[in-house]
């Protein structure tokens, strides 16, 4: 495999104020040991642990917060806190699998170059032999104002959106600023611009640098897309890489926030037909490919509902015919409705955002749709910055409780949200 090529911006001088520090979460010392509490808790819960190692944990980990403001999770910790943030997180609908998530703890890995080369171990291991494997990569935590690497990139294999003379967008939209920061930097495509260039993603390093690190040639995993009866698609030339590999949000798991931890799943066909290639703000291909498709734009709005479907036809015979993991969204809501029975029958709530939960094509065809959804934010966690997590806390509603006890917790979440509100 290729080594990636780095480049980086000057150093900046300051720690405080950084764009990470503007980014995570603001809680007080309290909080953070109610949150450590809570988690271990839960993780003891789970293992059966006896009441003495509860106990000493529990002192350890109260005496680094007391003299330190943090503590170190355990192997076993992480790797456990890692999944249940999977599991708690409401806006998966894929989260029938948390248990399975394979967490690698790279935590003692801080130099760009050995985390380049990581998070690249990470893709290669992910896609596999097509079937897809989900897997988190856990790098240092934020350690209160001393600097913490992190990737700045939402997503490690994205497509840049050029910006044409006369204004007209080539690629996605919605990179047109990742586009602009790469050629500040230097990178160009390797042949004229196409929609589908792959951009670099970028690394700041525990001196807030910014690295530009290119992909290797060969390594990320595309897709071309073609339609099982109509052949005129294939001519457009679309694909799609086979792994989302997510590197934008930040664990959050007993008080401790792990800014750098890009994880991945596999994709619902919608997120591509329905989301990636459809939506104005991003490729706006649906009147293209209808038209590739033989679905003439007529008064009839319905064209698009057609176009749409026979879109999600050709992302998933592509996917499948190149044997790389995909579901279509009837199954996953299928899988959904298993992971919410489960969590029911375990005497736990679900936290699920409906916006999210359901898929955007064929909504109520989906028993999601028909689903009562709360999503009380519990922690562990991911979230993207400090106003998505603004809402995450402790869930204590999974236990019998007195009405005082429910009252008050009440109060108290709404006292925290006041407290966390920037004014």
């Amino acid at each position: 495999m290729n080594r990636p090529v780095i480049l980086s911006t000057p150093r900046s001088e300051a720690v405080a104020g950084t764009p990470l520090g503007r980014r995570l979460r603001r809680i007080s010392a309290l909080e953070r040991r109610e949150e450590a509490r809570a988690f271990l808790d839960t993780f003891h819960d789970a293992h059966g642990t006896g009441a003495a190692a509860r106990r000493r944990r529990r002192a350890e980990v109260r005496r680094d917060l007391i003299r330190q403001g943090r503590y170190e999770h355990t192997p076993e910790e992480l790797a456990f806190g890692a999944r249940l943030a999977w599991r708690n997180h409401g806006r998966c609908i894929g989260r029938l699998f948390w248990e399975s998530l394979e967490v690698v703890d790279a935590r003692s890995v801080t130099d760009p170059q050995a985390i380049a080369d990581s998070v690249h171990d990470h893709l290669a291991t992910a896609q596999s032999d097509g079937r897809v494997r989900s897997l988190i990569t856990v790098f240092p935590p934020a350690a209160g104002a001393a600097p913490t690497p992190w990737i700045e990139s939402g997503q490690i294999v994205q497509y840049a959106g050029h910006v044409l003379p006369g204004g007209r967008i080539l690629g996605d939209r919605q990179n047109v600023e990742t586009t602009r920061i790469a050629h500040s930097l230097g990178w160009r495509p390797r042949a004229e611009p196409s929609r589908f260039d792959l951009l670099p993603w970028f690394l700041r390093d525990a001196d807030d640098r910014r690295h530009r690190i290119d992909l290797p040639q060969g390594l990320v995993h595309e897709v071309p897309i073609a339609h099982p009866d109509r052949p005129a698609l294939s001519e457009l030339g679309l694909r799609w890489y086979a792994v989302p590999l997510v590197s934008g949000m930040v664990l959050t798991l007993g008080g401790i926030d792990y800014p750098c931890a890009p994880f991945n799943g596999f994709y619902m066909a919608t997120e591509i037909a329905s989301r990636n290639f459809a939506d104005a703000r991003r490729y706006d291909l649906l009147p293209e490919a209808g038209e590739a498709l033989g679905i003439a734009r007529t008064r009839d709005p319905y064209w698009r509902d057609t176009a749409l479907t026979e879109m999600n036809r050709a992302v998933l015979h592509s996917y499948r015919a190149a044997g790389v993991t995909m579901l279509d969204h009837h199954t996953a809501s299928d899988q959904f409705m298993t992971f919410h029975r489960r969590e029911q029958a375990a005497g736990r709530a679900v936290a699920a955002d409906w916006r999210w939960i359901v898929p955007p094509q064929s909504g109520s065809a989906c028993e999601p749709f028909h689903l009562r959804m709360r999503n009380f934010h519990p922690v562990p966690n991911y979230y993207w910055d400090r106003g998505d997590g603004r809402r995450l806390m402790p869930w204590y509603g999974d236990r019998a409780r007195s009405r005082p006890a429910l009252w008050a917790d009440r109060l108290a979440r709404r006292w925290k949200l006041w407290k966390r509100m920037t004014w």
